[in-house]
């Protein structure tokens, strides 16, 4: 026997926010794991995955901007009422932490690469200019900062999921529906 569906009426996301995060959430999950390909082959493969890689961490850097300045314009539903303060300031620092990544994880690579001395090229031919001086022992720092904030990263999107479960499951306070369909 099935349960009628009862739609969510609750405060959420505009249509251009619940877009974009989904959007962001399919593009650096794929950005995750195109990076372990990368990082774990010396196939002919390699050159397309960092090509892609590169690609997609400029536009998850775009993406993420506009997403900023959507949040910024439009603002968010509250958060409900009866939940206790430490899992509120929970929702702000992850939430925080995962714009700061968003922004941070394309700019290191960015610079990485720069430093490295390899051309910024994108798909489709594009060529970006380098934003590090060329320098072995800047590179080796960007380098370890964004293969650390990529682990980082990863379980911050897990507890972030983890999250949205627990609000979705356990709570049914309209949290999760407030970014669903």
């Amino acid at each position: 026997m099935s349960h009628p569906t009862i739609p969510f009426n609750g405060p959420r996301f505009n249509t251009l926010q619940r877009l974009l995060h989904w959007l962001m959430a399919i593009a650096i999950i794929a950005m995750l794991f195109i990076g372990i390909g990368m990082v774990s082959t010396i196939a002919p493969k390699y050159v397309a995955l960092v090509a892609t890689h590169k690609t997609l961490g400029i536009a998850i850097l775009i993406l993420a901007l506009l997403r900023i300045i959507v949040r910024l314009k439009s603002g968010t539903p509250p958060l409900p009422r009866d939940l206790p303060a430490p899992m509120r300031l929970a929702a702000k620092l992850s939430h925080v932490a995962l714009y700061a990544l968003m922004l941070a994880m394309p700019l290191l690579g960015w610079g990485m690469v720069s430093a490295g001395g390899y051309p910024v090229k994108l798909l489709w031919g594009i060529q970006l200019p380098a934003i590090a001086p060329h320098s072995a022992g800047l590179f080796t720092a960007l380098h370890t900062a964004h293969v650390t904030l990529a682990f980082a990263f990863f379980a911050l999107i897990l507890l972030h999921i983890a999250a949205g479960l627990f609000h979705a499951l356990v709570r049914k306070d309209g949290v999760f529906e407030s970014m669903a369909r």
